[in-house]
């Protein structure tokens, strides 16, 4: 007897239509058994709700509140797609099926699955089409935006969360975004605190919308820190743009800090402040200062500049021996730490998945808007993080 081929087109796609009219129709058989258990549970509801049965009248003397008045029917979405409820009716409409919450027309595994997919990173026009997929139901960037406003609670709970006071690293810096107001669109700054422990777990702190990055901007954002627990008392170094309102606030909520000047910062400040045709040689003898292998011997390559320089750019000059101090901070901690810490790198990278989570959003509607959304981000990469630590901040010299 021939054995038989099953390795022909034929045989593959005899399977692959079997699959699909099998899970088709599951589907369908699913979703038509769980509306005929919604229908018959609604009646048990009317029954109870009533207190009889249909046909049955009330005993003698005894005072019906409410009557039957016939049934309607309401989509109601779910996970296997929309149903056709039939719900029944009351006269004075007061009954509604316990599962069917009022003006609700999804389930809340449905409404859960959205708000799940914002968290995730996905955009809110983009949410609506990956539900679709699932339940059926086109839904509308306005429809995601309405029910993710119970992320409201969440965002004031990662505002006032305890921090705690073991942190050694603090990574301070402000990214821009923009709001539809009624008066037109505005930049709004995101005053952002990140943080590392001893041991390597990191963490975004908290976020402050704010209109600029003036001192009292920043002690707010400092301030909020500090009153949730982080007294300074084992921060080691704290780094930041260079922003002069931010260095002045440090010195109000953390004066006992270290503060270290982000060197990626600075360089493009002084090559700005240069002609193009000296950019690269100003550049690299920059760049000598903090690639020295000791403090020494990043002032011995300061003075270097110093002599190259000072009498084609003296104020590029001066504002980097005036700045000097808080550059070469970094060097007082490891070596094997000094790339991470002469920077604020890190930061930088989160929000380098800001703006590419905001930028199709184009503008936002308001500012709590804003709060969600930024929240959204934050709390993932802080559920991402928290089993996967930075070994590098755990190494011993």
């Amino acid at each position: 007897m021939t054995r038989a081929d099953y390795s022909t087109e034929e045989y593959a796609g005899f399977l692959e239509n079997l699959k699909e009219s099998f899970w088709g129709d599951f589907r369908g058989q699913v979703r038509q058994t769980l509306k005929a258990l919604l229908d018959v549970d609604a009646e048990q509801q009317m029954e109870k709700y009533l207190g009889l049965r249909w046909y049955q009248r009330p005993a003698e003397g005894e005072v019906r509140e409410d009557s039957r008045n016939g049934f309607y029917e309401r989509d109601y979405v779910t996970a296997l797609g929309i149903i056709r409820l039939r719900v029944p009716r009351t006269r004075r409409r007061s009954f509604l099926p316990s599962w069917l919450p009022r003006l609700q027309r999804r389930s809340p595994e449905v409404a859960e699955l959205i708000r799940q997919a914002f968290l995730r990173g996905i955009s809110t026009r983009a949410v609506g089409r990956v539900v679709a997929l699932l339940t059926d139901e086109p839904v509308s960037a306005q429809t995601v935006s309405k029910l993710t406003r119970v992320l409201d609670a969440q965002v004031r709970a990662f505002h006032e969360a305890e921090l705690g006071d073991d942190w050694a690293y603090l990574f301070l810096d402000g990214v821009w975004i923009k709001v539809r107001r009624s008066f037109g669109p505005q930049r709004v700054l995101l005053l952002v605190a990140y943080a590392i422990r001893p041991n390597g777990q990191r963490q975004l702190l908290g976020f402050v919308r704010a209109r600029g990055e003036s001192q009292a901007a920043w002690e707010g954002a400092l301030q909020s820190l500090y009153r949730r627990g982080l007294l300074g008392r084992n921060l080691q170094l704290i780094l930041t743009d260079g922003c002069a309102g931010l260095a002045a606030a440090l010195q109000t909520v953390y004066p006992g800090v270290l503060h270290q000047r982000c060197w990626v910062h600075k360089m493009r400040n002084i090559t700005d402040a240069v002609r193009r045709r000296d950019h690269d040689r100003v550049k690299q003898d920059a760049q000598k200062i903090y690639l020295a292998p000791s403090l020494a011997e990043a002032r011995q390559a300061f003075r270097l500049f110093q002599r190259n320089w000072q009498a084609v750019y003296p104020q590029v000059v001066k504002r980097l021996e005036k700045d000097l101090p808080d550059l070469l901070n970094f060097y007082a901690f490891p070596k094997h730490l000094w790339k991470k810490l002469r920077t604020t790198n890190i930061i930088e990278r989160c929000f380098v998945e800001v703006r590419r989570r905001t930028r199709p959003m184009v503008v936002f509607t308001n500012v709590q808007s804003v709060d969600r959304i930024i929240y959204a981000i934050f709390s993932r990469f802080n559920e991402d993080w928290k089993n996967r630590t930075l070994e590098l901040f755990t190494q011993r010299s």
